[in-house]
């Protein structure tokens, strides 16, 4: 756009936060408010050629930020996961950097604060061993270090082991008519270790869980044989 003299400045019919520039009678520029008030624009200003280049910038760094907002609203999410999504909206690298920088400045971008929610919420919802947590985390792009430090604070993860077993014991219907402890642990052990809990843990678990059944079987058939003499006694 050459350069030349705002003639008008209109709000938009549909987004009260953002306002169209007329220079010498044509529209020029949609511009949002921030922008307008950074940049000191009024009626009657001249533009010169670096002014407008300055603008265009302005504009393209407000809109990129804004876009992270929205990004962000629906959950918090790491600095790799909005430096991807400003990309895929063919935002500029200037623009992509300037509006991380401005979120990680308001606290409102923060990969330790993002994996904590990561973790606690996956621990809620979807329960997961260290070793998935730790590789979903890294997919985000959260720096090794980052994920060490989360995944050790044993007051947001807990025990493991008894992470894992609560989770087996939620799941042992499904398992529970295994026909011998081999296929019991094909079974159960591998819907644990798909969730990220390692092999020992597994292990362990399998062996209590079938101990459990065994039990509980035995205790079932002594229940059966004692009501059995007792209804031939009465006869």
């Amino acid at each position: 756009m050459p350069a030349g003299k705002i003639t008008a400045l209109r709000a938009q019919e549909h987004d009260s936060q953002r306002v169209n520039v007329f220079i010498d009678g044509a529209f020029a520029i949609g511009i949002s408010l921030n922008t307008l008030s950074r940049e000191g624009l009024h009626v009657g200003k001249v533009l010169e050629a670096e002014a407008w280049t300055r603008l265009e910038s302005a504009e393209g760094n407000d809109k990129a930020f804004q876009a992270a907002l929205r990004f962000l609203n629906a959950r918090p999410r790491s600095t790799t996961e909005v430096r991807e999504r400003l990309a895929q909206k063919s935002f500029q690298p200037e623009a992509i950097d300037l509006a991380v920088a401005r979120l990680v400045e308001l606290g409102l971008l923060n990969d330790e604060q993002f994996a904590r929610f990561w973790v606690e919420n996956r621990l809620t919802c979807r329960p997961r061993g260290a070793r998935m947590l730790r590789e979903e985390l890294r997919r985000k792009g959260v720096s090794r270090t980052v994920v060490d430090t989360v995944l050790h604070d044993e007051e947001l993860t807990g025990d493991e082991d008894e992470r894992a077993l609560t989770l087996a014991r939620a799941a042992l219907r499904k398992y529970a008519d295994a026909p011998d402890r081999a296929t019991f642990q094909r079974r159960l052990g591998g819907y644990l270790q798909r969730r990220g809990f390692d092999a020992g843990s597994t292990m362990k678990i399998v062996n209590r869980l079938w101990q459990e059944l065994k039990h509980d079987v035995e205790e079932e058939d002594f229940t059966a044989e004692i009501a059995e003499d007792a209804e031939v006694e009465d006869m």
